[in-house]
């Protein structure tokens, strides 16, 4: 016991992995260091932000136009779209549309005030209470609920 510390770890080396994982870290961390400093590289999260939102908005906008109501502004159609309104719709969102176990379709709709995304409401349905209609309706009959249904929020017809 009368040798120093030193002499008596001298016999220790520092294992193999460790020192891969050390150097691998230090590497990874000149990397990020380098990748992600604004000063450096350039990168900045909040370009990286705008550029994913506008791509989101680009999709979105494209999405909204490519579907239209063929049926939309065609009275003999908003009086079929009447009738299964009355028939599948008017007991959970009332016959004047506005509101009762379903929310209000005369004001601001929750998801969308596009063709497209109401088409996908009723499709599809909604979690919370609404279920999909297009096995029942099929596309040309949901299709016609929304020209009655945009009738009625567009010129303030009479439900």
């Amino acid at each position: 016991m009368d040798e120093p510390i030193g002499k008596m770890e001298s016999h220790n080396k520092v294992p193999r992995g460790f020192l891969v994982l050390l150097f691998g870290l230090i590497a990874f961390g000149i990397y990020y260091i380098a990748a992600y400093t604004p000063g450096i590289s350039g990168w900045s999260q909040y370009k990286a932000l705008e550029k994913e939102e506008a791509a989101d908005k680009a999709k979105a906008a494209a999405a909204g136009k490519m579907i239209e109501n063929p049926y939309e502004h065609d009275e003999k159609y908003e009086a079929e779209g009447k009738v299964l309104y009355i028939g599948k719709c008017a007991g959970c969102h009332g016959k004047d549309l506005k509101g009762g176990d379903g929310p209000s379709l005369i004001g601001h709709l929750k998801y969308g005030e596009e063709d497209g995304p109401k088409y996908e409401s009723i499709a599809k349905g909604r979690p919370g209470g609404m279920h999909a209609f297009e096995p029942e309706l099929g596309r040309d009959r949901i299709w016609k609920v929304l020209a009655y249904v945009d009738s009625v929020r567009e010129y303030g017809k009479k439900p």
